[in-house]
């Protein structure tokens, strides 16, 4: 999920789908389901808008948004188990005392790790700000050190993405003999190097397209000769995400 996240206010990631000025649509967070502006989207015998019907989408079709979000980030959150369960308790509009017997809790136990997720949410917007000032700063002085950011689904986040623009720019000339089209000389075995590549290769494909197996395949054998170790890591890596039979990919 968390590269289109990094221009995101928490408002826009909470709802679940964002603009694209660029595709002129609504895209959903989730799936990457495309809602173009000028269509018109056609849900349950009812016509409705593209900002709608993307609300629409996630509402029915991803009804377990928070869940995902808290699932797919647990790194980040560094949220126990307990903690988590208590923030979809929250989350579903339950009553404090609701929660206390559900959890076998005191009431007061659930109000005050209501009042710890508040003051966290206070925390966390505070050093939102204190970044962007940090990021005002560095911006005036771009020496390319900036870190490139991290993909939206990325299913680990480590020390493979400490990566500078500079650096991201020497690799892709030492690991590509062409950048356009892109062709790979070797894969290396280094993580920082497959992460560079792996983002090179994922910008072949298209936000909110489907594609089958073997157009996958056809794209990648372009790139490289072992496309199937592209494939894979693509994958492993959460570039890319597939149905259960491998019938359909699409970028994540």
């Amino acid at each position: 999920m968390q590269e289109c996240w990094n221009e995101m206010q928490p408002e826009q990631i909470a709802r679940g789908y964002y603009w694209s000025k660029e595709k002129q649509a609504w895209i959903c967070l989730e799936c990457g389901q495309v809602f173009e502006q000028e269509e018109i989207f056609a849900r349950d015998g009812r016509f409705y808008t593209a900002e709608k019907a993307a609300a629409l989408h996630l509402q029915q079709d991803h009804p377990d948004w928070i869940e995902k979000m808290l699932q797919e980030n647990k790194k980040l959150l560094s949220l126990t188990e307990k903690q988590e369960q208590l923030l979809l308790a929250f989350a579903g509009g339950k009553s404090d005392g609701d929660i206390a017997k559900e959890f076998g809790l005191a009431a007061s136990t659930v109000r005050h790790q209501r009042f710890v997720f508040r003051e966290r949410a206070k925390a966390a917007r505070l050093y939102l700000a204190v970044w962007e000032l940090v990021q005002q700063g560095r911006r005036q002085t771009d020496r390319g050190e900036e870190l490139v950011s991290i993909h939206g689904g990325a299913t680990m986040v480590d020390s493979r993405y400490e990566i500078t623009q500079e650096e991201e720019q020497k690799i892709l000339h030492s690991v590509f003999s062409s950048i356009q089209p892109l062709r790979l000389k070797t894969f290396p075995p280094k993580e920082k190097k497959k992460v560079v590549i792996l983002r090179a290769i994922a910008q072949e494909f298209e936000q909110g397209k489907t594609y089958t197996e073997r157009q996958v395949n056809e794209i990648l054998k372009e790139i490289f000769p072992d496309y199937v170790t592209l494939r894979r890591y693509l994958i492993e890596d959460g570039y890319l995400r597939r149905t259960r039979d491998g019938s359909a990919y699409w970028k994540n």
